[in-house]
């Protein structure tokens, strides 16, 4: 009896060693555990409880055409979610699926919160953005927060898999926002700022025309847009900027200046290095008579180019030996014209030009001249009929 007694004791001991090294599992539950086999429609874990887990394939895999075994692998370590303690056969029912989406709620919070970058693939284009899912969570990105730039055509971003930033976190509501454009921005900032740090004045570099104003081109060196500004675009005069590069074309350019306070690159596109003024004192001389075209009119005069990207002005009052109200009077756009020299200042690069002292006196007109010089007619008595 004594025996039997110790026995029963013993037994009793043992249940109880094996009852309190058994895990205290709930039903809805978050646990580990190992699998110890699977099959075609289920997996077998070892949740640490006196029962083992049954994890049907429908709690895994989405697609009831994917191989179970190709998912899980036996002793591999995973977890679940406790659906109910039992099934009606003493059997844990589990869900890795659900574990799955807790796991990613947290995830999400948890990158929302330490602003940490997330990668998802863009599933279906619906109004007003895309709709992704992480985990099995849904998320919308917004058309607007699909990129930095415009996107015109949402369709094309299906398939494509994205790392963004979680904007907006509601778990109660199950929303999630996601954002494509904040990480394009910080890598463009931070482009930006290299560029900025490493580009110097003299250089020539490559770049793309991203659009064109009145005053000049902006181009794009690479996240950073430099102006080339009307007057550098040519050392001709030009107008229009339209009428020397378009959006789109790949220039050369070079460096005149940067401010990386204000975020501003000055440019130029025509060569620096073949300035047209510098072989002005080579070429020309105070007194010379060359041909000429009329390349922009003002109220005060003319400006005729001598040679290209070199213009000098013919003041209103050098256009000719009669008054006239404005050069347009006389003048036009185009016009081939004989200009004489009367001023060069280098330093400048200004060039004072005369139409009028260009042309050529007609002789009976000198001779007249000087035969009133010889009867004595005075240079004052010739002018005494014109109005200055």
């Amino acid at each position: 009896m004594t025996e039997e007694i110790k026995d029963t004791n013993s037994m009793k001991e043992f249940m109880e060693d094996i009852e309190s090294s058994m895990k205290s599992i709930r039903r809805g539950e978050v646990v580990k555990g190992k699998i110890i086999s699977v099959t075609e429609n289920h997996a077998i874990v070892n949740i640490g409880y006196m029962s083992d887990g049954i994890l049907s394939k429908s709690e895994v895999v989405e697609n009831e055409e994917d191989n179970l075994s190709d998912i899980l692998k036996e002793n591999e370590e995973i977890y679940v979610y406790v659906l109910d303690m039992n099934d009606g056969e003493g059997n844990v029912l589990l869900s890795k699926k659900a574990a799955d989406k807790i796991k990613a709620w947290d995830e999400l919070k948890k990158a929302f919160e330490e602003k940490s970058d997330v990668e998802t693939t863009v599933k279906e284009v619906v109004k007003g953005g895309v709709v992704t899912y992480i985990n099995g969570i849904r998320a919308f990105i917004p058309a607007s927060q699909l990129s930095l730039s415009y996107v015109e055509d949402l369709k094309s971003f299906i398939g494509k898999t994205l790392t963004v930033k979680v904007i907006e976190f509601d778990k109660d509501k199950e929303k999630v926002v996601l954002s494509r454009k904040v990480i394009e921005k910080a890598e463009a900032e931070e482009k930006k700022q290299h560029l900025l740090n490493s580009i110097k004045p003299g250089e020539k570099r490559s770049g793309v025309v991203s659009r064109l104003a009145k005053f000049g081109a902006f181009v794009d060196l690479g996240g950073v847009d430099g102006l080339i500004h009307v007057s550098e675009l040519s050392w001709k005069r030009v107008n229009n900027p339209a009428d020397v590069v378009s959006v789109g074309d790949k220039v050369e350019v070079y460096i005149l200046s940067v401010d990386k306070e204000n975020n501003k690159i000055a440019l130029a596109l025509k060569d620096v290095n073949e300035n047209p003024w510098e072989s002005v004192g080579n070429k020309f001389k105070i007194g010379d008579v060359v041909e000429g075209e009329v390349l922009k009119l003002a109220s005060f005069g003319a400006f005729v180019e001598i040679q290209p990207g070199v213009e000098g002005l013919v003041h209103i009052s050098e256009i000719s030996e009669e008054r006239i109200a404005k050069p347009s009077d006389v003048l036009n756009l185009g016009d081939k014209v004989r200009v004489k020299i009367l001023d060069i200042d280098n330093k400048e690069n200004r060039i004072s030009l005369s139409i009028k002292d260009a042309v050529e006196k007609p002789k009976e007109d000198l001779d007249k001249f000087n035969d009133n010089e010889s009867a004595g007619t005075s240079l004052a008595d010739l002018l005494k009929d014109f109005k200055f």
